[in-house]
């Protein structure tokens, strides 16, 4: 009865021991920076990212609220955007990828006001605020290299 006993609980712990182990990596696009640019006709936000979300939208808000708590972000502008990228965080596995400003005005932008950054459950927003309330806006996949630009034109 030992020897079965024993024998059994070594098959168990066989098996369990061999397992296949889940990767680091929890399956996200990862934000790791952010560069802003003024172009003829348009000012650019571009989110530099590891891999391309599985999606992104854009919608116009009448205000930027944070996406995971009841609270108003004070974004500036006139308008405002607010784009979702799903299967996209600031982080891997809580190690962050992004470590700048979550809330920031782009220096040499005259159009563009505020950018604000949020993620929660596998979903980046990025909202972005601007003062010309007839400017157009577009988001869009670029690759070499990975990123998500946000182009508001004049």
């Amino acid at each position: 009865m030992k020897k079965r006993f024993t024998a059994a609980l070594f098959a168990v712990l066989a098996m369990v021991t061999f397992v296949p182990v889940a990767s680091a990596d929890d399956g996200n696009a990862h934000l790791t920076s952010i560069v802003t640019s003024k172009h003829d006709g348009f000012e650019r936000i571009e989110l530099m990212m590891d891999r391309l979300p599985t999606q992104s939208l854009v919608q116009e808000v009448d205000e930027v609220w944070h996406c995971a708590k009841d609270v108003l972000i004070p974004v500036g502008g006139q308008k405002f955007i607010r784009t979702t990228h799903f299967s996209a965080a600031m982080s891997d596995n809580f190690k962050p990828t992004y470590t700048g400003p979550r809330l920031f005005a782009p220096e040499g932008l005259t159009n563009v006001k505020g950018v604000a950054l949020c993620d929660f459950e596998s979903m980046l927003y990025v909202s972005v605020g601007f003062d010309d309330v007839s400017s157009t806006y577009e988001v869009q996949a670029l690759t070499n290299p990975t990123r998500v630009v946000i182009d508001i034109r004049d």
